[in-house]
Protein backbone atom coordinates (compact mmCIF):
# COMPACT_ATOMS: atom_id res chain seq x y z
CA UNK A 1 0.00 0.00 0.00
CA UNK A 2 0.96 3.83 -1.02
CA UNK A 3 -0.95 6.26 1.13
CA UNK A 4 -1.75 9.72 0.83
CA UNK A 5 -2.27 11.07 4.35
CA UNK A 6 -4.18 14.24 4.68
CA UNK A 7 -3.70 16.18 8.66
CA UNK A 8 -0.42 14.11 8.78
CA UNK A 9 0.82 16.49 11.45
CA UNK A 10 -2.35 16.50 13.30
CA UNK A 11 -2.52 14.04 16.50
CA UNK A 12 -3.84 11.04 14.13
CA UNK A 13 -1.80 11.65 11.62
CA UNK A 14 1.59 11.37 13.32
CA UNK A 15 0.38 8.03 14.59
CA UNK A 16 -0.81 6.84 11.47
CA UNK A 17 2.65 7.59 9.20
CA UNK A 18 4.37 6.00 12.37
CA UNK A 19 2.47 2.96 11.89
CA UNK A 20 3.12 3.39 8.21
CA UNK A 21 6.24 3.35 8.23
CA UNK A 22 6.91 0.45 10.59
CA UNK A 23 4.92 -1.91 8.34
CA UNK A 24 7.62 -1.00 5.39
CA UNK A 25 4.41 0.69 3.69
CA UNK A 26 5.31 4.44 2.38
CA UNK A 27 3.28 7.48 2.66
CA UNK A 28 3.07 11.17 1.64
CA UNK A 29 1.33 13.73 3.54
CA UNK A 30 -0.24 16.79 3.16
CA UNK A 31 1.49 19.96 4.86
CA UNK A 32 0.65 23.52 5.00
CA UNK A 33 4.13 25.19 6.70
CA UNK A 34 7.34 24.08 6.81
CA UNK A 35 6.53 23.17 10.44
CA UNK A 36 4.11 21.09 9.38
CA UNK A 37 6.48 19.57 6.71
CA UNK A 38 9.06 19.05 9.61
CA UNK A 39 6.84 16.99 12.08
CA UNK A 40 5.38 15.04 8.66
CA UNK A 41 9.05 14.29 8.24
CA UNK A 42 9.58 13.59 11.84
CA UNK A 43 6.81 10.91 11.81
CA UNK A 44 8.22 9.01 9.19
CA UNK A 45 6.28 10.76 6.65
CA UNK A 46 6.99 12.21 3.00
CA UNK A 47 5.86 15.98 2.97
CA UNK A 48 3.59 17.43 0.11
CA UNK A 49 3.43 20.66 0.51
CA UNK A 50 -0.58 22.18 -0.02
CA UNK A 51 -3.89 22.80 1.59
CA UNK A 52 -7.24 21.39 1.46
CA UNK A 53 -8.07 24.53 -0.80
CA UNK A 54 -6.55 23.30 -4.04
CA UNK A 55 -7.92 20.31 -5.98
CA UNK A 56 -5.16 20.06 -8.83
CA UNK A 57 -2.44 20.43 -5.95
CA UNK A 58 -3.97 17.30 -4.01
CA UNK A 59 -4.53 14.97 -7.26
CA UNK A 60 -0.42 15.72 -7.35
CA UNK A 61 0.41 14.52 -4.48
CA UNK A 62 -2.55 11.31 -4.64
CA UNK A 63 -0.76 10.43 -7.90
CA UNK A 64 0.61 6.91 -7.23
CA UNK A 65 -0.91 6.44 -4.34
CA UNK A 66 -3.63 3.48 -4.07
CA UNK A 67 -5.25 4.72 -0.45
CA UNK A 68 -5.90 7.82 0.76
CA UNK A 69 -6.30 8.67 4.49
CA UNK A 70 -8.29 11.94 5.27
CA UNK A 71 -8.08 12.90 8.98
CA UNK A 72 -7.84 16.75 8.41
CA UNK A 73 -10.72 18.54 10.32
CA UNK A 74 -11.64 21.42 12.32
CA UNK A 75 -12.43 19.78 15.68
CA UNK A 76 -12.98 22.44 17.96
CA UNK A 77 -15.17 22.69 20.50
CA UNK A 78 -16.52 26.37 18.95
CA UNK A 79 -15.72 27.80 15.61
CA UNK A 80 -17.55 30.14 13.63
CA UNK A 81 -20.20 27.32 10.98
CA UNK A 82 -18.16 29.11 8.01
CA UNK A 83 -14.82 27.91 9.20
CA UNK A 84 -16.32 24.39 9.63
CA UNK A 85 -17.96 24.18 6.65
CA UNK A 86 -14.64 25.20 4.85
CA UNK A 87 -12.70 22.70 6.11
CA UNK A 88 -14.82 19.47 7.08
CA UNK A 89 -17.11 19.84 4.15
CA UNK A 90 -15.77 21.58 1.45
CA UNK A 91 -12.10 20.47 2.17
CA UNK A 92 -13.59 16.75 2.07
CA UNK A 93 -15.10 17.12 -0.96
CA UNK A 94 -12.10 18.52 -3.20
CA UNK A 95 -10.07 15.63 -1.74
CA UNK A 96 -12.66 13.26 -2.66
CA UNK A 97 -12.60 15.32 -6.33
CA UNK A 98 -8.79 14.92 -6.36
CA UNK A 99 -8.48 10.73 -5.34
CA UNK A 100 -11.15 9.99 -8.22
CA UNK A 101 -9.25 12.48 -10.46
CA UNK A 102 -5.67 10.73 -9.14
CA UNK A 103 -6.81 7.09 -9.61
CA UNK A 104 -7.14 6.11 -5.81
CA UNK A 105 -8.52 2.96 -5.21
CA UNK A 106 -9.70 3.31 -1.70
CA UNK A 107 -10.27 6.44 0.84
CA UNK A 108 -10.40 6.32 4.43
CA UNK A 109 -12.58 9.09 6.04
CA UNK A 110 -11.80 10.10 9.51
CA UNK A 111 -15.50 10.69 11.04
CA UNK A 112 -16.37 10.76 14.80
CA UNK A 113 -19.82 9.43 16.91
CA UNK A 114 -20.54 13.45 16.97
CA UNK A 115 -22.37 12.54 13.19
CA UNK A 116 -25.46 11.22 15.34
CA UNK A 117 -25.65 14.58 17.72
CA UNK A 118 -29.69 14.89 17.64
CA UNK A 119 -30.09 16.19 20.79
CA UNK A 120 -31.04 12.66 21.53
CA UNK A 121 -28.82 10.42 24.56
CA UNK A 122 -25.90 8.18 22.83
CA UNK A 123 -26.56 5.21 24.43
CA UNK A 124 -24.95 1.90 22.83
CA UNK A 125 -25.32 3.38 19.36
CA UNK A 126 -23.83 1.17 16.66
CA UNK A 127 -23.64 1.75 13.03
CA UNK A 128 -27.18 0.49 12.14
CA UNK A 129 -28.60 4.29 13.60
CA UNK A 130 -29.58 6.34 10.53
CA UNK A 131 -27.39 9.46 10.98
CA UNK A 132 -29.71 12.22 11.85
CA UNK A 133 -30.79 15.30 9.31
CA UNK A 134 -29.79 17.81 11.45
CA UNK A 135 -27.57 17.18 13.73
CA UNK A 136 -26.78 19.69 16.68
CA UNK A 137 -23.92 21.92 16.44
CA UNK A 138 -21.57 23.10 13.83
CA UNK A 139 -18.81 20.23 14.18
CA UNK A 140 -21.66 17.33 14.03
CA UNK A 141 -23.56 18.71 11.42
CA UNK A 142 -20.46 19.28 9.21
CA UNK A 143 -18.82 16.51 9.81
CA UNK A 144 -22.40 14.49 9.43
CA UNK A 145 -22.48 16.10 5.74
CA UNK A 146 -18.70 15.43 5.46
CA UNK A 147 -19.40 11.59 5.92
CA UNK A 148 -22.33 11.49 3.86
CA UNK A 149 -20.33 12.90 0.85
CA UNK A 150 -17.54 10.24 1.43
CA UNK A 151 -20.09 7.23 1.97
CA UNK A 152 -22.68 8.11 -1.59
CA UNK A 153 -19.48 8.32 -4.05
CA UNK A 154 -18.43 4.81 -2.96
CA UNK A 155 -18.24 2.24 -6.10
CA UNK A 156 -16.66 -0.77 -7.58
CA UNK A 157 -13.36 0.87 -8.76
CA UNK A 158 -13.16 3.79 -5.70
CA UNK A 159 -14.13 2.31 -2.42
CA UNK A 160 -14.83 4.16 0.22
CA UNK A 161 -15.34 3.79 4.56
CA UNK A 162 -15.25 6.22 7.06
CA UNK A 163 -14.24 4.94 11.10
CA UNK A 164 -15.76 6.71 14.14
CA UNK A 165 -13.06 6.88 17.07
CA UNK A 166 -14.92 8.33 19.81
CA UNK A 167 -12.95 10.70 22.36
CA UNK A 168 -9.68 10.10 20.69
CA UNK A 169 -7.23 10.33 23.46
CA UNK A 170 -2.88 9.51 23.92
CA UNK A 171 0.30 11.11 24.37
CA UNK A 172 0.33 14.09 22.11
CA UNK A 173 -3.10 14.87 22.33
CA UNK A 174 -3.45 18.65 20.36
CA UNK A 175 -6.58 18.60 20.77
CA UNK A 176 -9.21 17.27 23.38
CA UNK A 177 -6.47 17.04 26.51
CA UNK A 178 -4.91 20.55 25.87
CA UNK A 179 -8.39 22.61 25.67
CA UNK A 180 -9.44 20.22 29.44
CA UNK A 181 -6.10 21.26 30.62
CA UNK A 182 -6.49 24.92 30.00
CA UNK A 183 -10.05 24.99 31.46
CA UNK A 184 -8.94 23.82 34.61
CA UNK A 185 -5.74 25.78 34.76
CA UNK A 186 -8.47 29.10 34.00
CA UNK A 187 -11.00 27.90 36.52
CA UNK A 188 -13.40 27.74 33.54
CA UNK A 189 -14.19 23.55 34.57
CA UNK A 190 -16.85 21.82 35.73
CA UNK A 191 -18.62 18.55 35.49
CA UNK A 192 -21.76 18.59 33.90
CA UNK A 193 -24.06 16.83 36.22
CA UNK A 194 -21.53 15.27 38.33
CA UNK A 195 -19.80 13.77 35.54
CA UNK A 196 -20.84 10.31 36.85
CA UNK A 197 -21.81 9.07 33.72
CA UNK A 198 -20.74 5.97 30.89
CA UNK A 199 -18.22 7.01 28.29
CA UNK A 200 -16.79 5.22 25.62
CA UNK A 201 -13.12 6.49 24.50
CA UNK A 202 -10.47 5.46 21.67
CA UNK A 203 -6.85 5.71 22.42
CA UNK A 204 -5.00 6.82 19.12
CA UNK A 205 -3.49 3.99 19.12
CA UNK A 206 -6.63 2.39 18.54
CA UNK A 207 -7.91 4.28 16.22
CA UNK A 208 -4.91 4.19 13.67
CA UNK A 209 -5.61 0.32 14.17
CA UNK A 210 -8.57 0.38 13.19
CA UNK A 211 -8.01 3.07 10.17
CA UNK A 212 -5.44 0.27 8.81
CA UNK A 213 -8.11 -2.36 9.00
CA UNK A 214 -10.67 0.04 7.19
CA UNK A 215 -8.46 0.72 5.07
CA UNK A 216 -7.85 -3.37 4.06
CA UNK A 217 -10.91 -5.36 4.86
CA UNK A 218 -13.69 -2.02 5.07
CA UNK A 219 -16.65 -3.07 3.21
CA UNK A 220 -17.25 -0.05 0.72
CA UNK A 221 -20.13 2.18 1.65
CA UNK A 222 -19.52 1.31 5.09
CA UNK A 223 -18.93 3.09 8.71
CA UNK A 224 -17.07 1.61 11.42
CA UNK A 225 -17.40 2.66 15.35
CA UNK A 226 -13.69 2.73 17.24
CA UNK A 227 -13.82 2.20 20.73
CA UNK A 228 -10.90 0.60 23.46
CA UNK A 229 -13.80 -1.95 24.38
CA UNK A 230 -15.88 -1.55 27.53
CA UNK A 231 -16.86 2.32 27.95
CA UNK A 232 -15.66 3.87 31.56
CA UNK A 233 -16.92 6.40 33.66
CA UNK A 234 -16.63 9.75 32.15
CA UNK A 235 -15.70 11.71 35.61
CA UNK A 236 -12.84 8.53 36.52
CA UNK A 237 -11.53 8.84 33.02
CA UNK A 238 -11.18 12.37 32.34
CA UNK A 239 -9.41 12.93 36.11
CA UNK A 240 -7.21 10.12 35.29
CA UNK A 241 -6.03 11.60 32.05
CA UNK A 242 -5.96 15.19 33.71
CA UNK A 243 -3.85 13.88 36.58
CA UNK A 244 -1.26 12.87 34.46
CA UNK A 245 -0.86 16.32 33.49
CA UNK A 246 -0.22 17.00 36.96
CA UNK A 247 -3.61 19.27 37.12
CA UNK A 248 -6.40 18.03 39.38
CA UNK A 249 -10.17 18.94 37.88
CA UNK A 250 -11.43 19.30 41.20
CA UNK A 251 -15.50 19.02 42.18
CA UNK A 252 -17.17 22.15 40.43
CA UNK A 253 -20.44 21.46 38.76
CA UNK A 254 -23.41 22.69 36.80
CA UNK A 255 -26.62 21.04 36.09
CA UNK A 256 -27.14 19.42 33.25
CA UNK A 257 -30.63 21.68 32.30
CA UNK A 258 -28.79 24.76 33.45
CA UNK A 259 -25.51 24.01 30.84
CA UNK A 260 -28.00 23.34 27.98
CA UNK A 261 -29.42 26.80 28.39
CA UNK A 262 -26.13 28.39 29.04
CA UNK A 263 -24.47 26.69 25.80
CA UNK A 264 -27.79 27.09 23.74
CA UNK A 265 -28.30 31.01 24.42
CA UNK A 266 -23.60 31.39 23.70
CA UNK A 267 -23.62 29.80 20.74
CA UNK A 268 -26.85 31.98 19.19
CA UNK A 269 -24.88 35.10 20.67
CA UNK A 270 -21.77 34.09 19.75
CA UNK A 271 -23.00 32.93 16.20
CA UNK A 272 -24.88 35.94 15.52
CA UNK A 273 -22.73 38.61 16.82
CA UNK A 274 -19.20 37.31 15.92
CA UNK A 275 -18.05 37.80 19.41
CA UNK A 276 -14.31 37.87 19.98
CA UNK A 277 -12.76 34.22 21.84
CA UNK A 278 -14.69 31.41 22.38
CA UNK A 279 -18.35 31.17 24.15
CA UNK A 280 -18.47 29.88 27.50
CA UNK A 281 -20.02 26.42 27.10
CA UNK A 282 -20.93 25.18 23.64
CA UNK A 283 -24.15 22.87 22.71
CA UNK A 284 -21.65 20.57 21.04
CA UNK A 285 -19.50 20.10 24.18
CA UNK A 286 -22.70 19.33 26.46
CA UNK A 287 -24.24 17.03 24.18
CA UNK A 288 -20.94 14.78 23.59
CA UNK A 289 -18.97 15.39 27.39
CA UNK A 290 -21.98 16.00 29.56
CA UNK A 291 -23.81 12.89 29.46
CA UNK A 292 -23.58 9.46 28.55
CA UNK A 293 -21.88 8.86 24.83
CA UNK A 294 -21.60 5.01 24.82
CA UNK A 295 -20.83 3.15 21.14
CA UNK A 296 -20.83 -0.11 20.10
CA UNK A 297 -17.68 -1.11 17.97
CA UNK A 298 -18.73 -4.81 17.66
CA UNK A 299 -18.80 -4.32 13.62
CA UNK A 300 -15.25 -3.49 13.71
CA UNK A 301 -14.37 -5.93 15.33
CA UNK A 302 -16.33 -9.24 13.18
CA UNK A 303 -15.79 -7.61 9.93
CA UNK A 304 -12.31 -5.97 10.13
CA UNK A 305 -10.57 -8.36 13.14
CA UNK A 306 -10.63 -5.11 15.58
CA UNK A 307 -8.97 -5.52 18.60
CA UNK A 308 -7.91 -2.53 20.46
CA UNK A 309 -4.90 -3.45 21.19
CA UNK A 310 -4.00 -0.54 23.61
CA UNK A 311 -5.30 -0.79 27.24
CA UNK A 312 -6.64 2.23 29.02
CA UNK A 313 -4.14 1.77 32.01
CA UNK A 314 -1.24 1.68 29.64
CA UNK A 315 -2.33 4.62 27.63
CA UNK A 316 -2.52 6.71 31.22
CA UNK A 317 0.75 5.32 32.39
CA UNK A 318 2.39 6.21 29.16
CA UNK A 319 1.39 9.68 29.61
CA UNK A 320 2.09 10.51 33.14
CA UNK A 321 5.85 9.08 32.43
CA UNK A 322 6.06 11.43 29.70
CA UNK A 323 4.81 14.33 31.86
CA UNK A 324 7.53 13.33 34.49
CA UNK A 325 10.06 12.97 32.03
CA UNK A 326 9.21 16.53 30.61
CA UNK A 327 8.86 18.37 34.09
CA UNK A 328 12.51 16.93 35.33
CA UNK A 329 13.93 17.97 32.19
CA UNK A 330 12.56 21.49 32.47
CA UNK A 331 13.62 21.46 36.42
Amino acid sequence: MRAFVTGGSGFVGRYLLAALKSRGEPARALARSPAAMSTVAAAGGEPFEGDLSDVDVLARGMRGCDTVFHSAALVKSWAPRAEYYEANVRGTERVLEAARAAGVKRFVHVSTEAVLADGTPLVKANESWPLPERPIGDYPSTKNESERRVLSVNSPDFTTVAVRPRLVWGLGDTSVLPQMVDAVRTRRFKWVGDGRYLSSTCHVVNCVEGMLLAAEKGRGGESYFLTDGEPVVFRDFVTAMLKTQGVDPGTSTIPYGLAAVVATVADLVWGTFGLPGRPPLSRTEVLLIGREVTVSDEKARQELGYEGRMPRAMGLKEMEAAFQEKSSQAA
